[in-house]
């Protein structure tokens, strides 16, 4: 029967010391919270950070370390980190009011971060958590406009863009079009110089060919022989005819001459 005792009270002596150096953790956290939100107050945020994760290892499981860690990585301007905090921080709340101001941070940290719609939403949440909060309220008005305003920089950077493509595209089909016209121009000069080149070539030519055609003028200038139209008869009648009139001629001419001298008598001796 002891021996059932002994065995029984063996689980409540561990489940009491278990508890002990659960509640000596749970004090250390405490304290080092305590010591943290001291920090926190004086905008001493580094060293407030430092205290609740101490806290956080003594108490992982603890909302409040948790929350106030956030808060100081988002007072040191780490936005995106303070996001991570805050997100996971939301999973493990149970309390609206919990949520409702984590959901504001958040929002909060989004709005650094210009995420402006992401920031929308968060506020959204807590408002849903907490209709009442007028800064949530405030908040999430200006996270709209915000928005907006970044909605319509976004279509404009759109358009812009869609017409710089167009006056890019404008401008190529310009490019094209000159080039285009640049080489008609150029076969255009081409093909001038090719006639320019080959009316030169002909006037070459024609001078070249002028000397023949004063030669050929020459030539034409010239008397031209002309054919013999008697028959070998009648130049045979013709020849006797002139030796006839030549020595008819010589006749006259030793006449003419005999009269003007003595004729020398032959002597038959």
């Amino acid at each position: 029967m002891k021996y059932l005792i002994i065995i029984l009270c063996i689980p409540f002596s561990l489940f009491s010391q278990e508890k002990k150096e659960d509640d000596k953790l749970q004090r250390q956290a405490r304290e080092h919270i305590r010591q943290g939100n001291k920090l926190y107050n004086a905008a001493s945020y580094a060293d407030a950070e430092v205290a609740f994760k101490k806290a956080l290892e003594k108490a992982p499981e603890s909302k409040k370390a948790a929350y106030n860690l956030g808060n100081s990585v988002y007072q040191q301007n780490r936005n995106k980190e303070a996001i991570k905090q805050f997100v996971e921080l939301e999973k493990t709340l149970k309390s609206k009011d919990a949520k409702a101001e984590a959901y504001h941070n958040l929002g909060n940290s989004l709005m650094n971060e210009k995420q402006y719609g992401p920031a929308v939403d968060a506020y959204k949440k807590a408002m849903r958590n907490n209709p009442k909060d007028d800064e949530t309220r405030y908040n999430l008005a200006l996270a709209q406009e915000k928005q907006k305003e970044q909605q319509k920089k976004d279509d404009k950077k759109k358009d812009d863009k869609k017409d710089d493509k167009n006056k890019d595209k404008d401008k190529d089909n310009k490019d094209k079009k000159k080039d285009k016209d640049g080489d008609k121009d150029d076969k255009n000069k081409d093909d001038k110089k090719d006639e320019d080149k080959k009316k030169d070539d002909k006037g070459d030519d024609e001078k070249k060919d002028k000397p023949k055609d004063k030669d050929k003028d020459k030539d034409q200038q010239k008397p031209q022989k002309r054919p013999s139209q008697l028959s070998p008869e009648q130049m045979k009648q013709l020849l006797e005819a002139m030796n006839n009139e030549e020595n008819k001629t010589q006749k006259k001419l030793n006449a003419k001459k005999a009269r003007g001298r003595k004729v020398k008598q032959q002597k038959d001796w």
